[in-house]
């Protein structure tokens, strides 16, 4: 057989059967697309953030100003803690023992020696004792108490044998040899009468140095030995040993004891000086605490009386401090393989909860997870939050709910209730793992924020978020009070710590009311309270749209009644609705004469123009009001309205004209069905849906000659059907029994617009 004609075996054909792809390989492709990547990423990144925030390599300190543990608490690693007491003591004592430093001016001395060798000169030159027996005088010996005054022939004598032992050949030379050998040493250390107030230094030893010279190392001398009383006696002693004879010496002692002179001043700058130097060698002191060393005990507290209460004491300040030192020691203690670990660990947590998460995104909150900007303030927001939680946990007061509150409820102003539960739930769980937050605390904070969250449902005012503090504020309060009691725990601190959380909680509401425009702007979207700021008649584009095309206002204000009402029937956001119809037809007022409703008797400018052009014009309003939005500074979600209130629909009465054209004129253009279509998108809400049936059957209801209910219903239920049918309403989730809700609205509505009145007798038919 030919190989063209070659016929395919059973084999053949079905091995060239081709299955979709398993889970895995679903999951592969998605892998490999740009988009899914990026957010990946971002989430790796956040990830990543949070396990550097939080210290995810390290375990969180389970302990907590103002906790009551359930047991005592004892050391598991032995830890050092400075003793503030014992260094103080230590350079106190340091600064006692420093060497005080003394300046020595010799020159009182040295004048003292000359002034004693001059009148010994004048003994040994007198010529008898008459001559200088008044210098005499200061020579004699100090007499016993009880001893008589010596006669001046005793004094005679006295004087005579003194100048005998200083007669001799060189003996006058020699006494000056050994006098100033015996002044050395006074020379050299100086004299003292006694330590002066200010010396608060070593009372043993001073250090001296000559006066005038600043770098010169002072030498440790003896107090004893520089006081006058001691240095004195010793004075005394040299003269004895160095002197020609004891006669001589002890007449010179006598005369200089009483004139020995201060040379010694203390240096009070310098003192100083060294004895910051002293200070500054002790090491701090530190205490020991072992392994099993007892920092905390449930015991009763006794009071002044002396009578003991059942009551527990809290973890205070000090106890704290020694729990964060014990703390930072095992941390210090850590090796590499526990905190790689620990990392992964908490890396796993944040993959499972963004699984978890994710999920209920992907499927329930698809805007979220298909735009990437959204995602990524999310991310952020996130983030932020966990930062912001970690931060304030460092204070005393540990004010964790305000940032998780305001998260929260964040995420409900912008996504609604549901997502905003579920993150808030992740994001406590995340944070219990950061901080060690005991479950009694995380029971509190989950319940107070969903608290709140639940009653953010529309924020129509103001003082909506207050109240929204204020009732969040009592659950905290009742949650704290519950699981405090249900914990054990002192009433008396339950309460003082449920009072403390309702006091965030009303902070929160508060902050909650000024970062609102902050929120609205960041995530792209409109609270009530904006929408009816926006929705005021005297806003100036409708204002303008007043002034310049008061019949499409006035189609306006209808349309907006219609789908407020359609909108609230399907559990739709009425508000939004009703400030996006205000402004849905903005684009008129630049060319308000082609429109019907601003057209008086007779006054059709479309019959000079072709019906192309006339569609261009009627289609182009859809574009000059997003424009003009845009200039106005107008919220995205209002834009959306007047871009999508037309979808892609068919302008069928000038579509009709050009085809009635083509029928009687077989020469003329084939017309081209998309040539007569809006631009677009379709409705991608339901609120956008709900607005393009109010606005097309507002404006064919005009049209009807004798609107009974029936005829409005018949009228209603053919424009439903045609926008169904031409798949306007197939991207707005739109499901077939809110259509017909909103349907049933329409009729409502139009029927109380167009009811019958009672004709009074005296009323002429006009």
């Amino acid at each position: 057989m030919p190989n063209g004609s070659r016929k395919k075996r059973r084999i053949d054909r079905v091995t060239t059967l081709e299955l979709p792809p398993g889970v895995w390989g679903s999951a592969w492709e998605q892998l490999q697309r740009g988009h899914v990547l990026a957010r990946l990423g971002l989430c790796a990144l956040t990830a990543v953030l949070l396990w550097a925030i939080g210290r995810g390599w390290d375990p969180p300190l389970p302990y907590h100003l103002g906790d009551v543990p359930h047991r005592d608490i004892v050391t598991r690693t032995q830890f050092k803690k400075d003793d503030e007491e014992a260094t103080r003591e230590a350079r106190a004592q340091a600064r006692s023992l420093a060497i005080a430093v003394y300046d020595q001016d010799p020159a009182q001395l040295d004048q003292l020696r000359a002034k004693l060798e001059n009148e010994v000169s004048q003994f040994v030159a007198a010529k008898d004792f008459a001559e200088v027996e008044s210098l005499w005088d200061k020579f004699h010996l100090e007499l016993a108490e009880g001893t008589p005054q010596p006669t001046k022939e005793e004094l005679q004598q006295q004087y005579q044998r003194f100048r005998e032992a200083l007669s001799g050949e060189g003996a006058v030379d020699a006494f000056k040899e050994a006098l100033a050998k015996v002044f050395a040493p006074l020379l050299e250390n100086g004299l003292l009468d006694g330590l002066p107030p200010e010396h608060n230094a070593n009372e043993v030893t001073i250090s001296v140095r000559p006066v005038g010279i600043e770098r010169f190392e002072t030498q440790g001398v003896a107090v004893s030995n520089v006081l006058i009383e001691g240095a004195a006696a010793q004075l005394q002693k040299s003269l004895q040993q160095k002197m020609p004879s004891l006669e001589v010496a002890n007449h010179v002692f006598a005369w200089l004891r009483p004139q020995l002179p201060v040379t010694l001043k203390l240096n009070l700058e310098a003192t100083q000086k060294e004895q910051k130097n002293e200070v500054a060698k002790v090491e701090v002191q530190t205490k020991v605490y072992p392994v099993g060393t007892v920092l905390w005990s449930r015991r009763p507290i006794t009071q002044e009386s002396g009578a003991t209460t059942q009551q527990v004491q809290p973890i205070d300040n000090a106890t704290l401090d020694l729990l964060n030192l014990e703390y930072q020691t095992e941390l210090d203690q850590r090796r590499f393989p526990a905190k790689l670990a620990r990392s992964l660990a908490v890396l796993g947590m944040y993959v499972a909860v963004y699984v978890l998460c994710g999920s209920y995104i992907y499927y329930c909150v698809p805007q979220l997870a298909n735009e990437l900007g959204r995602l990524a303030t999310l991310l952020a927001l996130v983030v932020l939050a966990v930062a912001l939680m970690v931060i304030t946990s460092h204070y005393d007061w540990r004010a964790t709910l305000i940032p998780l509150m305001l998260f929260g409820m964040t995420i409900a102003i912008a996504y609604e209730q549901e997502p905003a539960l579920l993150l808030t739930a992740a994001l406590t769980l995340i944070i219990a793992e950061i901080l060690g937050t005991s479950l009694a605390d995380s029971i509190v904070l989950m319940a107070t924020t969903t608290g709140a969250i639940l009653l953010l449902r529309r924020v129509r005012s103001r003082s909506t978020l207050l109240l929204v503090g204020f009732v969040a504020a009592l659950v905290a309060i009742l949650t704290a009070l519950g699981v405090g009691t249900l914990e054990g725990e002192p009433f008396w601190m339950t309460f003082k710590q449920s009072l403390l959380w309702g006091l965030w909680a009303v902070i929160a509401g508060s902050l909650m009311t000024c970062l609102l425009p902050v929120i609205e702007r960041a995530f792209k979207v409109q609270t009530d309270l904006s929408l009816i700021e926006l929705g005021d008649p005297a806003h100036p584009l409708l204002q303008e749209l007043i002034r310049r095309a008061p019949g499409t206002y006035n189609h306006s204000i209808t349309v907006a009644s219609l789908a407020e009402s359609a909108a609230e029937a399907i559990g739709a956001r009425g508000l939004l609705v009703r400030v996006g119809a205000y402004f849905h037809d903005i684009g008129k007022m630049l060319k308000p004469g082609y429109f019907v409703e601003n057209q008086g008797q007779g006054d059709n400018r479309h019959r000079s123009l072709v019906p192309a052009m006339s569609t261009l014009v009627i289609i182009a309003h859809v574009k000059d009001g997003a424009d003009l939005a845009r200039q106005s500074k107008i919220p995205d979600p209002i834009i959306d309205f007047i871009q999508q209130h037309h979808g892609t629909t068919l302008v069928e009465y000038f579509y009709r004209q050009a085809s009635e054209s083509k029928r009687t004129d077989p020469n003329a253009n084939a017309v081209d069905e998309s040539s007569f279509r809006y631009p677009g998108p379709k409705p991608q809400s339901k609120e956008a849906g709900i607005l393009m049936l109010a606005d097309a059957v507002e404006s064919a209801s005009r049209v009807l000659v004798g609107p009974t209910p029936a005829r409005i219903e018949s009228l209603v239920k053919e424009i439903c059907r045609k926008r169904l049918l031409d798949g306007q309403l197939d991207e707005c989730d739109l499901t077939l029994e809110e259509v017909h809700k909103i349907g049933e609205s329409l009729v409502k509505s139009l029927t109380a617009v167009y009811h019958g009145r009672v004709k009074y007798p005296d009323q002429e038919t006009a």
